[in-house]
Formats: structure tokens, C-alpha cells, sequence
């Protein structure tokens, strides 16, 4: 509220302290000695308009006066300096083309000849000294002949190389300003140096001469502007009644600021009611007349109960009083609390429209908020079903009853929508669970005149402000929509779900407790709403499909059963990470002569290229096993497989694309009980030993594959029966939180509470201490050990002599008898015949033979020779060459494999 002055502003003003335009008793006038003596106190202080102009005047012409004084003395200066300069340089330039100065140069005695001329020509010019030396500025000639033989103080480099330097230096005399020249002799050279020049001290005479006739000017100036000054300000003065600068603007502020700037209406009224004085807003708000002012309060045309209380003169605060169409707050309070004139000042608020902006204000907040929590609170997770109901959760009940979000089957797979067909309900809140609308999961069909399919077929959002009367809703389903009428939800929003130019579904809000219909703002907030929860819902179908991808080439690469086998009982498991799909893979192998191959591996990352990489590296392992290579040569062909992968990989910019694969093979043969480990990187195998002791075997330590130029090396270990040789992963040991070595440790403990476990309660007993997803993918495998025993192993030596092939017969003969498998004797003295016969006639000796009776029988032919025979067709004019082409039609599996000392031929026959 603005306060006004006691007086009504047509009154003569007051100052206090400064006598007002009238005279009373005690008061002197404005002409008379007092006036004078206020005018000059006032000058002299500033405290007035007058005092402030006469200190302002004063201050111009001093720093006129001083301008003026500075700008002489600098040009006399500068006057002086130049001259300085002419007379020394042509002092020096005289002295150095006079004739004889070149030969006094050139002369023994230099100082001699040239010292009186130099003084001479000094005293004659008049300037301070006039110097002559050689080009190294040893002086020949000096005022002060104690200064000759020494260095010339200046730069004589230029001057040297043949021209003049002119320069204000601090010398043997003192500051001075010099000039020196070159001297020149017939052919040009310079042969000797003359400098000429003038101390400051004798320079700036005329300044000091001419500075008195400047400083009388400048106090008779001085005076005369003082007189000027002193006049203006004491008319100034009278004019202004005394009054200070800041108080004159602060008073025509506030009336002006009353008048015309406020937003409250003014009112001032006398003791008997007559309207002194009314502003602008208080001619608004009461629609008063324009001759309102010097009018009684009761003629205005205002209501009774206002006209009132501004004649009453009372005291009050906010008042609210309905003028016409507007309620105004009115404040009032008297102006003769204090000894003012009796009357009162009335302050009018209108509070219209402030109350309906406090409304739509709070609105304009909530709906802030709500948008913020929408930023925040939907998508919070890569579920498209879980995005579904953050939206719906978020609109209840803060903008709507009820929410429900109808999404197509192919976006809740992560597929892109198909238009057309039917859309299942995936999320719904509301106020009360026994809404009547369709319920969660189920799968629906709009009928083409509902908002829905208006929405989804023309991307635009539907309002129906009334469902009780909208055709097109009522048609989709006239039992379920009446019940929806007869609940009390009455009004409806349908928004889609877009995504750039897919529509994903719809969003559908319904009211039932508010009676007013959805309005166009209320659409608007309920489109932002869904716009941003449609970017979330399509990110997340993007990453279901992705994840779906990948997870479903993951499970395509990773195998699916382990293999038949009776070397090892195998138990296994494969946890994917939190964070998705991996790389970790694992293997069972079977391999030749009853041996089983474990395989683990870790390509490092997540997602399609981790899996991608995983299957190639499992197929080439796969492909390499084939060939019976040992450990270490494997690794090495898997390390160089790695290589070509990092190369056709490299980007554009050249930067190294690493794999960064690791893996551990390992061979197993239950014949021998000897197990070969090699590892690329890879964390070491644990063993746990028949009686419960738990170790890690010491297999060294490979470099990652892809890193290639380095060999891996094998270690070969003795296995009991009944050992369990665990592989894993780094998923299982390593974790953000935790080092490997304490993972190590507590897995050596899981290992040593389940002591004589099998393996399936092995796994399980190990997985029991971690999280129920992994930061990592987990790979393990439990492998107990079993033994071939001797009874179902029958090998023997045969001599190179083909006599020998007739006695291997009858050996595998009354060995299969022994067995009670008479029914391959035939085809396997066959083939044993032919595998002999070859290594009698291409191989080297000792030759063996060994049958293993396994799930199948096995038969196996070694020599000492390297070479591998090839199974081809054989010409009808060839004595041979049909050995293995029968070996190969009888037997279900043949092949080499290599051994240190040579190799060895085996082929398999299925048991009957």
C-alpha cells in the first residue's frame, strides 16, 4: 500500500529545515542578509539544486584552468625537445662534414686537434657538450677532459653501420637528449662517430618563464566564473524553495508513481467526504466520473455500503466490497492520527482476477510436477509392460479416475505393431479395482467407430466429453459400456502411443468423480504425458527384441544336451548376467579311444557381438577337436582363428577391435587317468580329490587368445577315480564388489562342504552363494572321473611281419569271444586285418593293437610313422587301395590321431 502526505498535494509544500515560499514570524526573507548567508551556506555545502550547480560550475572551470596549464606546459616541452633535437643534430652533423675532421681521425693524437675545436663549436651552439670518438665509442673529445679515453654512454650501433641516432637517455651530464653521426671519408667508410646534445635541465626555460603569466590568467578566470556562479545559484535557490535535488525527484516520484504507476486504487477524501484526489487505477476500478475530484463520495454512482465506509472516514483492512462485477479489497485509514487535516486515504485491491489466477496457477504447478514425476518415473526399466503401468500408476488419481494402456501383441514381444490386428490390455489403475472395463491381459478389438480406433487409425488423440452420449463408444460393446455409464465414469481421453510413425497402442483416461468433463487443456497435458511414455515403451521394445535376439542366438549356440559318454559323469550350469546376453561357453567332446574333451571360454562383453564371437569360437573348437590335436596346438589355432577375427573387425579409423576371449581345454582319457590342461587366459581348473582335499592345479598360465607370437604350455595330471575337476568361468570368482582371490577362496570352501557330492549337488551346493543374477555370465562344469578298467581293455604288440596278421585275428577273435561278442568277429578281424596290413606295409615299427569294449568297440592300429593314410577309390588295374574304402563302410567312425611317438588308426563299431 503507498502512503501519501498528510497535506493534499495543492497545498503549499514544507520543508523541514528550509524556509518555505511565504514568511512568518521569525523568518527572514529570501533578499535580505539572511538570504544572502543561506545562498552562500547552501553553495558551499551542496546540499540544494543551487549548492550542487555552483560546486559543478566551480569544478568545470578549475579543470579548464588546469587543462589549460598542462596542455601549455607539455607544448612548450615538446617545443623545446624538438628544438633540442634540430640544434644537436646539426651541431654533430656540422662538426662531422667539417673539413679536417676526417684527417684529426686518422691522426696520431686525435684529442689533440679535435678537443678545441670541439669546445669551441659547443660554446658557439650553445648546446651542453659536443663529443667526437672512434667507431668502438671510445671518446676523443669530452666538456669534462677527465670523461676522454672512456666509453661513450648511448647507441652507436646504427650510427656505426652509417646512420644517425637520435635518442633521451641519462648521460655523464645527466638526462640529456643527443644525437649521433656517422663520419664518413672519401670512400664512405665510417672512420669516426660525433655526438651532440642538450642536458633536460636547460630545456622547458620558456615553460617556467610563461607559467606565472598562466597562473594569473587562470585566477582571474577563476573569480570571474565564482561571481557567475554564485548569482545563478542564488536565483536558483529562491526558485527552489531550499529543496535538495533527491527530495524534489522523490516527491514528483511519488505523486507521479500514485497517480499513474501503481496497480491499487488511491483514494484521498477530506473530513467532509469531498474526493480530493483519485488515480488512474481508482478511476478503473470504481468506473468514477471524470470530474469525480471536489465531489461529495455519495454522488459518484458507487453502491451504499462503499460510499459508506469512504465517507466514514473508519479505519479498515481488506475489506472485500462487490463493486459492480469486481470484489475489491479495500484498506482505509485517516490522515489526522498524527495532527495531519482531517480526512482519510483509501487504498482498492482487485482481487477478481487474483483469485482465479491462485487457481489456475496451483493447476499450471500440479501439472509441472506431474510432468516431472513423468520424466523420472516412467521408464525406469527396459520392460515394456513395466513402462505400461509406471504410466497409468502416474495418472491416477492426479489427472484421471482411471487409466488403462492397450498395447499390440508384436510391440509386447518387440516386434514392430501390425495395424489391424487386436491389441491386448497390458496395464490398468484406478481409484477402485471393481471398475467394469476390460481387464488386464485381455485381447481386444475395437470396433472402427470407437475413439480408440479413430485414434489408432488417424494418430490423432479423441476426447469424448460425454460417454453416455457417444455412439461410437457405446458400440464396441453394449453390455460393458452400460456398466461403464451405470459406475459413473462419464468422460474419456484416447490418446496413441507413437513413435515416430509407428503407433505402439493407445493410452485411454477416465474420469468418474470430478463432473466436469475433459477439457482442451487437460488433453494437452494428457498428450505430453504419453508422448513421453511412448519413447519409453519403444526404446523397450527395441531392447526386448534386441535381448530376444541375442538371447536367442545365445541358446542356439550354447549346447543344448551333453553328449553320450563314459568317461566322465557331467553336470553343468550357465547363468546369464544382469546385465543381458554374454559370451561365456562351455563344452563336452567326445574324442577317440573312449577320451572326452572339456572345454570353457569367456569372449568378454554382452550382447549380439559377444554371442556372435561365442559360436564362432565354439564351432572352430568343435572343428578342431575333430582332428585329435593336443591342448596346446588348439589353443594355438584358436589363438590365431582370434587374430583374423580382431583384423576383419578393425574399423574404419584403424583403431584395434580386441576380442578378448579366453579358454581352458582340457582331455581326459579314463584308459590312462591322465587328464591334459592347457588355458588361454582363462582362470585355472579346481580339483577335489577323492578324500575331500581341494586344489587348483598349477596349469600355466596362457596369453588370452587373439594376442598371438606366444606358445601355450600343458600340464598332464594323474586323476584318481572318482576326482571331480571343476571349470568355470571368471562370472563365478569375480564380481565389482569382490576379488578374485577372495571368489577363489570361498569356492574352495563350497568345494570342500560337499565332500564325495556328485556332481548335480556340486553345482548346486557352489551356485548357493551367489546373487540370483549375476553381475557376469557363470559357466560350470562338474566332471567326475571314471575308469575304464582293465577288463574291457585288450591290447598287444604284432611284429612287421604279415605272418603276424593271422595271429592278430585269432587274439581279437577269442578276446570278443571272451566279451560275448562273437557277432563282430568277422568285420573286426576285417578291419584289424586291413589296419595292420597298412601299418606292416607303409608304417614303422613296433606296431600295437588295442580294443576298448566303451559304448562301442573300439579298434586301434599304432605304428612309429607320421604318415596318414587317405581313403580314395580304387582303380579296377590296382593291386590295392581297397583296405580302408571296406574299413570305412563297415565301421561307423575311423580316423588318425597323432601321438608323440607316431600315430594311431582307430574305428569304432556300435555294440549289439
Amino acid at each position: 500500500m503507498v502512503r501519501l502526505p498528510a497535506r493534499p498535494a495543492t497545498r503549499p509544500l514544507r520543508r523541514s529545515g528550509h524556509p518555505r515560499a511565504g514568511t512568518g514570524p521569525g523568518q527572514a526573507e529570501p533578499g535580505g542578509d539572511g538570504g544572502r548567508r543561506g545562498v552562500l551556506r547552501s553553495a558551499v555545502t551542496g546540499s540544494s539544486v543551487a549548492g550542487q550547480v555552483f560546486v559543478l560550475q566551480v569544478v568545470i572551470v578549475l579543470l579548464l584552468i588546469v587543462s589549460a596549464v598542462v596542455a601549455q606546459v607539455l607544448q612548450v616541452r615538446h617545443d623545446s625537445n624538438t628544438e633540442a633535437r634540430n640544434r644537436s643534430l646539426a651541431v654533430a652533423e656540422t662538426f662531422a662534414h667539417a673539413p679536417g675532421t676526417v684527417a684529426a681521425l686518422a691522426s696520431p693524437d686525435p684529442t689533440a686537434i679535435l678537443q678545441p675545436k670541439a669546445e669551441a663549436a659547443r660554446k658557439t651552439s650553445g648546446v651542453d657538450f659536443v663529443v667526437v670518438m672512434n667507431t668502438d665509442g671510445i671518446r676523443y673529445t669530452h666538456p669534462k677532459p677527465d670523461r676522454i679515453g672512456k666509453k661513450f654512454v648511448g647507441t652507436i650501433a646504427p650510427a656505426v653501420a652509417g646512420h644517425t641516432v637520435v635518442e633521451q637517455i641519462n648521460g655523464t651530464l645527466g638526462e640529456l637528449v643527443q644525437v649521433v653521426v656517422p663520419v664518413k671519408d672519401a670512400d664512405g667508410k665510417v672512420v669516426g662517430l660525433v655526438s651532440a646534445g642538450i642536458t633536460t635541465a636547460h630545456v622547458g626555460g620558456t615553460a617556467k618563464q610563461q607559467l606565472p603569466l598562466l597562473l594569473a590568467a587562470a585566477a582571474v578566470a577563476l573569480a570571474v566564473a565564482l561571481g557567475g556562479t554564485a548569482l545563478m545559484s542564488r536565483r536558483l535557490l529562491r526558485q527552489t524553495h531550499g529543496l535538495g535535488p533527491s527530495e524534489m525527484t522523490r516527491m514528483y516520484e511519488h505523486h507521479d508513481a500514485v497517480l499513474h504507476a501503481v496497480r491499487e486504487g488511491v483514494l484521498i477524501v477530506g473530513g467532509d467526504g469531498l474526493l480530493l484526489l483519485a488515480n488512474d487505477e481508482a478511476h478503473r476500478l470504481l468506473n468514477l466520473p471524470v470530474d469525480a475530484e471536489q465531489r461529495h463520495v455519495r454522488e459518484l454512482g458507487l453502491d451504499d455500503e462503499t460510499a459508506g465506509l469512504l465517507s466514514s472516514g473508519r479505519i479498515a483492512t481488506d475489506e472485500v466490497h462487490l463493486v459492480k462485477d469486481r470484489l475489491l479489497a479495500i484498506n482505509q485509514r485517516p490522515t489526522d492520527l498524527r495532527g495531519g487535516p482531517p480526512g482519510s486515504v483509501t487504498t482498492l485491491r482487485d482481487s477478481t482476477e487474483l483469485r482465479a489466477l491462485s487457481g489456475r496457477a496451483e493447476v499450471a504447478r500440479e501439472r509441472l510436477n506431474m510432468l516431472y514425476d513423468a520424466g523420472v518415473g516412467i521408464g525406469t526399466s527396459l520392460d515394456v509392460s513395466r513402462t505400461a503401468e509406471e504410466l497409468a500408476a502416474l495418472a491416477v488419481p492426479r489427472f484421471a479416475d482411471f487409466a488403462t494402456v492397450d498395447l499390440f501383441d508384436a510391440v509386447l514381444s518387440g516386434e514392430e505393431p501390425r495395424p489391424g490386428t487386436a491389441l491386448r490390455r497390458t496395464a490398468f489403475s484406478g481409484i477402485r479395482e471393481d471398475a467394469p472395463l476390460y481387464p488386464v491381459g485381455e485381447r481386444i478389438r475395437f470396433v472402427t467407430t470407437s475413439p480408440q480406433a479413430r485414434s489408432l487409425t488417424t494418430g490423432q488423440s479423441v476426447v469424448e466429453p460425454v460417454l453416455s452420449e457417444a455412439p461410437g463408444w457405446l458400440a464396441q460393446d453394449l453390455e460393458r459400456t452400460g456398466q461403464v455409464v451405470d459406475s459413473g465414469i462419464h468422460s474419456l481421453i484416447t490418446v496413441p502411443l507413437r513413435a515416430g510413425n509407428l503407433v505402439l497402442g493407445v493410452a485411454n483416461f477416465w474420469r468418474s468423480q470430478k463432473p466436469e468433463p475433459f477439457d482442451s487443456e487437460e488433453l494437452a497435458l494428457a498428450e505430453e504425458l504419453v508422448t513421453r511414455a511412448a519413447v519409453s515403451i519403444d526404446n523397450a521394445r527395441r531392447y526386448t527384441r534386441e535381448h530376444s535376439m541375442a538371447v536367442t542366438l545365445q541358446r542356439s549356440l550354447l549346447p543344448r544336451s551333453m553328449p553320450e559318454q563314459s568317461a566322465l559323469e557331467i553336470a553343468y550350469r550357465y547363468l546369464p548376467a544382469q546385465a543381458g546376453v554374454g559370451g561365456d561357453w562351455f563344452d563336452v567332446l567326445p574324442l577317440s579311444g573312449a577320451r572326452v574333451a572339456l572345454v570353457v571360454g569367456d569372449v568378454v562383453g554382452h550382447g549380439l557381438h559377444a554371442a556372435a564371437t561365442m559360436g564362432r569360437l565354439r564351432t572352430a573348437v568343435h572343428n578342431f577337436s575333430s582332428l585329435d590335436l593336443p591342448p596346446d596346438e588348439l589353443l594355438s589355432l584358436l589363438d590365431e582363428l582370434v587374430g583374423r577375427i580382431d583384423q576383419d573387425e578393425t574399423p574404419d579409423d584403424g583403431a584395434a577391435a580386441v576380442t578378448g576371449a579366453t579358454c581352458l581345454y582340457a582331455v581326459y582319457d579314463p584308459v590312462s587317468r591322465h587328464c591334459t590342461i592347457a588355458r588361454a587366459g582363462h582362470p585355472p581348473p579346481a580339483l577335489v580329490h577323492p578324500d575331500g582335499r581341494v586344489e587348483f592345479a598349477e596349469v600355466p598360465a596362457g596369453p588370452p587368445l587373439g594376442l598371438g607370437g606366444l606358445p601355450f604350455d600343458t600340464v598332464d595330471l594323474e586323476l584318481a577315480e572318482g576326482s571331480r575337476l571343476v571349470l568355470y568361468t571368471d562370472g563365478l570368482v569375480e564380481d565389482r564388489d569382490r576379488d578374485i582371490d577372495i571368489g577363489l577362496e570361498l569356492l574352495c570352501d563350497a568345494l570342500r562342504r560337499a565332500p564325495g557330492a556328485s556332481p548335480e549337488d556340486t553345482c548346486r551346493s557352489v551356485l548357493e552363494r551367489l546373487p540370483a543374477r549375476p553381475s557376469d555370465d557363470v559357466a560350470l562344469i562338474v566332471a567326475r572321473t571314471r575308469v575304464l578298467g582293465g577288463d574291457r581293455v585288450a591290447e598287444w604288440q604284432v611284429p612287421s611281419d604279415p605272418a603276424a596278421v593271422s595271429q592278430a585275428r585269432a587274439f581279437v577273435a577269442r578276446r570278443l569271444a571272451e566279451w560275448g561278442l562273437e557277432e563282430l568277429s568277422f568285420s573286426t578281424e576285417l578291419i584289424l586285418s586291413e589296419l595292420v596290413t597298412n601299418a606292416i606295409r607303409y608304417g614303422r615299427g613296433p606296431i600295437g593293437i588295442r580294443l576298448l569294449r566303451e559304448r562301442t568297440l573300439i579298434c586301434e592300429v599304432s605304428d612309429r610313422s607320421t604318415t596318414s593314410p587317405h581313403l580314395r577309390y580304387a582303380a579296377s588295374t590296382d593291386e590295392g587301395g581297397r583296405g580302408l574304402f571296406l574299413v570305412a563302410q563297415i565301421a561307423d567312425r575311423w580316423g588318425t590321431r597323432y601321438t608323440p611317438d607316431g600315430k594311431i588308426i582307430w574305428a569304432e563299431q556300435p555294440l549289439p
